[in-house]
């Protein structure tokens, strides 16, 4: 511990040096990005609470409680930046082992649900309700929840003095063991995402592209800060790095979440109803063909099929042709004969009548 507080700081605790010294920038800088992440975070959620009544799409309305929970998500992972750059200590290790896995968990299987909806639009099925939305984002989210409580309460009760003592390449170890479920979730993401890209309804696909690009970062960061903090540190003897590498991770995976996922799509939210985005509903036709196959009908009550040219009807009279049904008065009906006084039932005929 320092005698005297750096440069930049003042009478605090050594704990908080980072936050404020003037010569390791590195916290400066990450905490200043982490700040603007979440007053730009904050400014969505407003924003997406704005929009909510904007949305002509109810497949995309929807999809506002996966944006919700995401950005809440997002919300955490730049605030738990600052737990990274305050200096190890026993308040800080339980907030790291806790927080870490369940935001990630969280932010991941809201974008595994959003796929996994994506690809009944893109084939045309109909879309999961919000709520099922909801319940399986809760759903995925707690199984992280518990394996970290369970660890905590193991490790606090029967093991509290090892915890917190712990030497930092055991540190290391246990927290990467404890993020094996979110590491799943997102190869499971990614995985799910490709097939977004094999529907007929092509509009669809732009949402699935948001998902796999954001994925695709997200495992870059991951696989560059985990092999850094199990190997890369120890090999090089920076142990001092440990910190930094995963507080750089959360703030350029938040800001990975910010531009390439939740920015798009809240862009693409208000955008007009598209019916091509839909499979045709065919119901609205039925009707038409349920009448042609009731059979003998009076078709003076419905004239307008009549004068459209149903197919099924152009041999309904023996004495008429396809030219001739096309001349005939509509008020006329020949199909049945009606108890009405007429002179002859060809009256209406131009060259009806002709030597036998």
């Amino acid at each position: 511990r320092m005698m005297s507080p750096p440069r930049g700081c003042g009478n605090i605790d050594a704990d908080y040096y980072l936050l404020c010294d003037m010569e390791k920038a590195w916290g400066i800088v990450l905490e200043s990005l982490a700040a603007a992440g979440i007053l730009i975070t904050i400014f969505l959620i407003c924003s997406l609470f704005f929009l909510i009544c904007k949305i002509q799409d109810n497949s995309k309305r929807h999809m506002v409680s996966i944006y919700f929970f995401f950005l809440l998500g997002t919300l955490g992972i730049f605030g738990l930046t600052f737990a990274f750059i305050i200096r190890l200590n026993d308040r800080t290790r339980p907030t790291r082992f806790f927080l870490f896995g369940v935001i990630f968990a969280l932010c991941f299987s809201c974008l595994l649900i959003h796929a996994c909806n994506l690809n009944k639009l893109v084939r045309g099925r109909k879309p999961f309700s919000w709520l099922v939305l909801l319940l399986l984002i809760v759903s995925f989210a707690l199984v992280q929840v518990v394996i970290n409580i369970e660890y905590l309460v193991t490790m606090l009760v029967n093991q509290k003095n090892k915890f917190l003592n712990m030497s930092p390449e055991n540190t290391n170890k246990d927290f990467v063991m404890l993020l094996i479920y979110v590491l799943f979730l997102m190869a499971l993401t990614f995985l799910v995402s490709m097939f977004t890209f094999c529907g007929s309804y092509k509009s669809w696909k732009r949402h699935g592209a948001h998902i796999f690009v954001t994925i695709l970062f997200s495992i870059a960061i991951w696989v560059v800060w985990i092999t850094m903090l199990t190997k890369g540190n120890t090999v090089l003897q920076k142990q001092s790095w440990d910190d930094p590498v995963v507080a750089i991770a959360l703030v350029s995976n938040g800001w990975i979440f910010l531009i390439m996922y939740i920015v798009p799509e809240i862009c693409f939210l208000t955008a007009p109803l598209k019916l091509g985005d839909y499979p045709p509903e065919n119901d609205f036709c039925q009707p038409k063909f349920i009448k042609q196959t009731i059979g003998v009908d009076n078709r003076a009550y419905t004239q307008e099929e009549i004068v459209q040219g149903d197919t099924g009807d152009l041999n309904y009279s023996p004495y008429s042709s396809h030219f001739q049904m096309k001349t005939i008065e509509p008020q006329n009906d020949f199909s049945i004969p009606r108890p009405k006084a007429r002179t002859s039932p060809y009256h209406d005929y131009t060259g009806g009548k002709g030597p036998m």
